[in-house]
């Protein structure tokens, strides 16, 4: 299949949402199906405030609609709610295409983290934008009954996977002579980065990452060892240093991270909130506790070999697979035409219009030069203007002269086009191509009759 995925996020940020994308794009093309992007490279863009990592484009309509039509998919899946998702999201409602969309983090509470607005408005517009679409993958079961209490769309869970030979243990680890806890994702406030950074423990602390917070934590825990951000392949390294992964989110609807820490061996510390509850569970692989000192205690004892094995259960290609089955056909199979099919309406804006003005005057010339109906009755023109000219008439009756002299006009306009148009199909004798003929010869005939009327009671009067 020609699969399109829409999204806002994408490189260079560097989280959850963009790895799985081009993670699951692999596995797809694996499986044979063509895939395209729609990101923020090559629109005018903006930064997100708060969120700079994420560019916002500007006026991106156009530029997406005619990226759509041009790609012709057989699915689309919008994958963020931002200015690029919905534009995509308003192409497919105008022109009546099935599209499926995805839920990848708690919007309206990273929302009101950084603005204090209402949860129930943010989710109120989650509603409104994922109810045309046909299936909303969410990452965890926890985050399916979210979006199922707020009724937003028809949720369905769509796991994640981790890359096994990337992310795996080092041989020949050595111990540390202080245990080190390990913190990866982005500085920021959503994050509650500071409820790990408090932990007293008789250890290290590192952070893995960027972020708005960046610095101001860095000066409020200079004990801290802060490494900034690394690219996947890096991460691995860290990972394995590492004696316990501290994950203090209780935003995250998933946490890839958690996956890729224990891939490498590492056990996690981790409160029992949505994200870690659905990764985590009973697997043994790491301690849930609302005490993070307890829980990194606790998770120290864990032997490395069992976060190992449990991540072996995360599989990129099963993960890949679940997202192919819920992909729906762009179309409906039992409707023949949809206008994106049609290589003439792709225009747009003052484009259309200056096409449509050109495409106007172009059928006002073949009308004069080829149909000689429409120039006998350009004489009809001639007289209406002479009885408004030398004859006493109000204001009312000028304008039923106007107007019936040209509905003349439009009449035979219209049944030029449909004898084109039949005679476009076949010269063949057919008895329906006589009646679209004598049907379009009727209107014409009535218009006139109509222009006699009005013409004669002005001259009577």
């Amino acid at each position: 299949m020609k699969i399109l995925i829409v999204t806002d996020a994408w490189y260079p940020q560097v989280n959850g949402v963009v790895r799985t994308l081009d993670e699951t794009s692999k596995q797809l093309k694996n499986l044979g199906h063509e895939i395209k992007f729609i990101t923020p490279e090559g629109f005018l863009s903006v930064p997100c405030p708060t969120y700079p990592e994420i560019k916002l484009s500007l006026f991106p309509g156009a530029k997406v609609s005619s990226l759509i039509r041009e790609f012709n998919p057989d699915c689309l899946h919008i994958s963020t709610e931002g200015p690029l998702g919905l534009s995509a999201r308003s192409y497919a409602c105008r022109n009546n295409l099935a599209f499926t969309s995805a839920y990848h983090t708690r919007f309206p509470e990273y929302v009101h983290a950084r603005t204090k607005i209402p949860i129930n408005i943010t989710y109120s517009f989650l509603r409104w934008f994922h109810g045309r679409s046909e299936l909303v993958m969410v990452p965890t079961a926890e985050v399916k009954k979210d979006l199922i209490k707020w009724k937003i769309g028809n949720p369905q869970i769509w796991a994640r996977g981790v890359d096994l030979e990337i992310f795996k243990p080092q041989k020949g680890r050595r111990k540390n002579k202080k245990p080190i806890l390990l913190n990866v994702g982005r500085v920021a406030v959503e994050k509650n980065l500071e409820e790990f950074l408090k932990i007293d423990l008789p250890c290290e602390k590192w952070v893995v990452g960027d972020g708005p917070a960046l610095k101001t934590l860095q000066k409020k825990y200079p004990d801290v060892i802060f490494h900034g951000a690394k690219k996947k392949e890096e991460l691995a390294y860290y990972y394995n240093k590492a004696d316990v992964f501290v994950f203090p989110s209780k935003t995250d609807t998933f946490g890839l991270v958690l996956l890729e820490a224990m891939a490498c061996g590492l056990p996690v510390a981790a409160l029992p909130v949505s994200g870690p509850i659905d990764v985590i569970g009973n697997s043994g692989a790491g301690v849930l506790n609302f005490n993070l000192k307890e829980a990194s205690k606790k998770a120290l004892s864990i032997s490395r070999r069992v976060p190992r094995e449990y991540a072996k259960t995360f599989s990129w290609e099963t993960t890949s697979k679940t997202f192919e089955s819920y992909l729906v056909s762009i179309r409906d199979k039992d409707n023949t035409y949809n206008i994106e099919d049609n290589p003439h309406k792709g225009n747009t804006g003052v484009t259309r219009a200056l096409h449509a003005a050109k495409n106007s005057w172009s059928g006002l010339i073949f009308a004069i030069r080829e149909e000689s109906a429409f120039r006998q009755e350009m004489i009809l023109v001639i007289i209406s203007l002479l009885i408004i000219t030398f004859f006493e008439s109000s204001s009312t009756e000028k304008i039923m002269m106007i107007f019936t002299t040209t509905l003349v006009l439009v009449i035979e306009l219209l049944n030029s086009s449909i004898e084109a148009a039949i005679d476009r199909i076949s010269f063949d004798y057919h008895g329906l191509s006589k009646r679209a003929k004598d049907y379009g010869s009727a209107a014409v005939m009535l218009s006139l009759f109509l222009w006699i009327l009005i013409h004669g009671i002005v001259l009577i009067n």
